[in-house]
């Protein structure tokens, strides 16, 4: 694909533990849970009634109140977390060539809250079709890339990836592979999530998805932990800016890491349960690594998928194995959805974040929420504490419903 380098040189954040990505941060080395009781709506009567959310975020502190209603949920998230990320990076799009600089923002759902109020004012009604004039603009997921292209005047490639819970991770893979084709210079990308609602929630207790563990929510994400019994949902944003090496040195840019490697494969095995013996894992971490060119011994840690279900964390443990043998049990390996809980389509982008900075800082994420082993997940899973190791490579998985594989590799920038 050429010799064109893709570094990251901006970071933005909303997450369950921090609406910015000095506060997601904080909390994610300090090892503190977002989760807790639902504020969103009344969940009294659901099987699931907690969850990671989004807190103190007032939309109307970054829009005017008009232009915000015509937007959902996720889209606020976007926007903030991708205003945070230019900024962070110093760009200043008055000298940037804008047809150069694109936006790939993803959601595993979209505009599921916008939904739900539009059918659901309808039901109730007469049976005329009044419908808010915005209700498809507010809905649909490519809106999100749409409004930062507009917001900025980036005329480069704009549009969405959707693969459920690889989302974000596909996003960010496909601007790497723009940049690196040489159809852009700069990308603004990453995914947003605002599934914590009646539809959201209750379809995923019907899957059977989501923890019950009503009595203590904040210990309920329990990736690796014999006694886990699911996902605890989450929602907001990540978003990174990804450029190319020289474009960002001739601008005297921070780069905090270097996108060396990605992986894409599929399952095909089942819509929501991973292939038992991890071969997507297996073969996607092996395409990041070998698109890096990079030894598995070379890899300090693994942000793993790692949602806290029962069949997900055996699945991708045994492919760790795999792929990286002994090392497997020597570099650091763990979950930080064990804080944030599971952001959907978004939860790739928060991971490869929480990855970049382990690799920035030398500063390992705990996993919290552990209690008992389960004898089919020993490897080093930093539990409980955040640990100092100086790394110069990070990997990335999500995987997603209908069997989607997504890895990204980060390393120490190199001259």
């Amino acid at each position: 694909m050429g010799n064109r380098r893709v570094v990251v040189t901006g970071l933005g954040a909303v997450t369950p533990l921090g609406n910015t990505v000095p506060d997601y941060w904080t909390g994610l080395t300090a090892g503190v849970s977002g989760a807790d009781m639902i504020t969103r709506f009344d969940a009294s009567k659901f099987k699931t009634r907690f969850a990671c959310e989004v807190k103190n975020f007032d939309i109307t502190q970054y829009l005017p109140r008009q232009e915000a209603r015509k937007m959902d949920a996720f889209s606020h998230y976007a926007l903030v977390a991708a205003d945070e990320a230019i900024a962070d990076a110093g760009l200043n799009f008055d000298v940037t060539d804008k047809a150069r600089a694109g936006v790939i923002i993803g959601s595993g759902i979209g505009g599921l809250a916008t939904f739900r109020d539009e059918v659901t004012a309808f039901a109730q009604g007469d049976g005329t079709p009044r419908f808010n004039p915005f209700f498809i603009p507010k809905m649909i997921i490519d809106i999100a890339p749409g409004h930062v292209s507009m917001k900025y005047g980036l005329r480069g490639p704009n549009y969405s990836c959707v693969s459920a819970c690889a989302t974000g991770t596909n996003c960010i893979a496909d601007a790497w592979m723009l940049i690196k084709m040489g159809f852009a210079d700069v990308m603004v990308t990453g995914g947003a999530e605002a599934a914590v609602n009646e539809p959201g929630v209750g379809g995923f207790n019907a899957l059977k998805a989501l923890s019950e563990r009503n009595d203590d929510p904040k210990t309920a994400s329990r990736p690796f932990d014999k006694d886990r019994d699911g996902f605890v949902l989450g929602e907001g944003s990540g978003m990174l800016i990804l450029e190319e090496y020289e474009h960002a040195m001739r601008r005297g840019a921070r780069v905090y890491a270097e996108l060396t490697g990605i992986g894409l494969t599929a399952d095909a095995y089942h819509m929501t349960a991973p292939d038992p013996d991890g071969k997507g894992a297996l073969a996607v971490m092996k395409q990041a690594l070998d698109q890096a060119g990079l030894k598995p011994e070379a890899v300090g840690y693994l942000n793993m998928h790692g949602t806290s279900t029962p069949l997900g964390d055996v699945a991708e443990t045994k492919a760790i194995k795999q792929v990286f043998g002994d090392h497997a049990y020597k570099m650091n390996v763990g979950s930080t959805k064990s804080m944030t809980g599971h952001l959907l389509g978004a939860a790739g982008a928060i991971e490869a974040i929480a990855s970049i900075l382990a690799v920035y800082h030398g500063l390992i994420p705990p996993t919290i929420n552990h209690f008992t082993d389960d004898p089919e997940c020993d490897l080093n899973y930093t539990f409980h504490k955040a640990e100092k190791k100086d790394i110069t490579a990070a990997l990335s998985n999500t995987f997603g419903f209908g069997g989607h594989n997504a890895s990204l590799l980060f390393q120490k920038v190199s001259v």
